[in-house]
């Protein structure tokens, strides 16, 4: 099974985690307000949400060809999410802008991980919330070939590449859920809440009002 076939699984993966993580940030979702996640790619989280609240969504993506595909994605399943070209670190948003954010996946791949979650903090609205999902560095070999037999449900070639990339690459970049706690406070949030599952952190942020 070659790396065309690894990237098909992961792609089809990705969509169904985006529908997993849509069901736990439901009860999350304002009545009304607007909503932006941060580093979107293909778009797949915001959509699934779109289809669940009236809130004006936005995605702020830094990549032009995930900008693109995702703008396609959200036309083809009939909802309106606004994707904009922008970088994390120096967001395109007034201060207080929104009442909730979220970022699955993409935190560990910041070049500024620090300013990314300030910038976080200065848009979002007192009393605001964000959620923040990525992986930890200390993911066991174990668990990583669970995860990629069990949930990617690849074997073989292509799970032996994704295997890799889990321990060359992904892992390496990632951060601990104490780092980012620890990150987080400083930038003003205070922790609602952080819990691991198999592989990944992840993290319900406030702004408290007042702030």
């Amino acid at each position: 099974m070659g790396p065309d076939k690894a990237r098909l699984i992961s792609h089809r993966f990705h969509r169904g985690l985006c529908r997993e993580w849509a069901e736990r940030l439901a009860s999350h979702l304002p009545e009304s307000g607007r909503v932006l996640e941060v580093a979107p790619g293909p778009g797949y989280l915001s959509i699934e949400l779109a289809k669940r609240s009236r809130s004006r969504f936005t995605g702020l993506e830094i990549r032009r060809t995930f900008l693109e595909t995702a703008r396609r994605n959200a036309r083809s399943a009939g909802v309106e999410v606004e994707f904009r070209l922008g970088d994390a670190g120096a967001m395109p948003f007034e201060n207080n802008s929104f009442v909730l954010l979220f970022c699955a996946s993409a935190y560990r791949s910041f070049s500024e991980p620090a300013r990314a979650l300030r910038e976080m903090f200065r848009v979002l609205k007192p009393g605001g919330k964000a959620w923040i999902r990525d992986l930890r560095p200390d993911v066991p070999e174990e668990a990583i070939r669970e995860f990629v037999r069990g949930r990617l449900d690849a074997n073989g070639l292509a799970g032996w590449r994704l295997r890799r990339a889990f321990r060359r690459t992904l892992r390496k970049r990632a951060c601990s859920s104490s780092q980012f706690g620890d990150l987080a406070r400083q930038a003003g949030f205070r922790i609602g809440e952080i819990k691991h599952d198999l592989v990944d952190f992840e993290a319900l942020l406030e702004k408290e009002a007042g702030a």
